[in-house]
């Protein structure tokens, strides 16, 4: 148990050094529904390298980051935002926004009308294919 803590410990560390340069890439908006005004939080993209890794991380609000954690809760209203998201010019902000709006596909029009506008290249598609939501 002592060992999972230390792990975590040095993870989240890890991650708060990014902090201050992810907050100044995003300009204190969220990286996928452009919220400003309330918390953000530091996101990894997955999959989850064993060290933390800037290019993985993205800054999310509350409430993209509950729906993301909790696919029951995902209301599809909020994520119209994925229009503008999955143009990101930040990899790993696009590649979350693509594998996201692939989560409704078959049960909202405008995401396959979106999807189909999509270009990816080889390695960003792997990376989307690697989420599983």
């Amino acid at each position: 148990m002592a060992r999972m803590q230390e792990r975590y410990r040095e993870r989240h560390h890890g991650l708060s050094m990014f902090g201050k340069d992810l907050v100044r890439r995003c300009g204190a908006h969220c990286e996928l529904c452009d919220s400003h005004g309330g918390s953000l939080n530091v996101f990894e993209v997955p999959p989850v390298a064993a060290e933390a890794d800037f290019e993985h991380c993205v800054m999310i609000c509350e409430s993209c980051k509950r729906q993301i954690l909790h696919p029951k809760r995902r209301d599809p209203h909020h994520w119209r935002c994925l229009t503008t998201a999955v143009w990101s010019p930040i990899p790993a902000a696009r590649v979350l926004a693509i594998a996201m709006l692939d989560t409704f596909i078959g049960r909202e029009d405008w995401a396959m009308q979106l999807h189909e506008q999509l270009y990816l290249d080889p390695d960003e598609q792997r990376w989307v294919d690697s989420i599983d939501f």
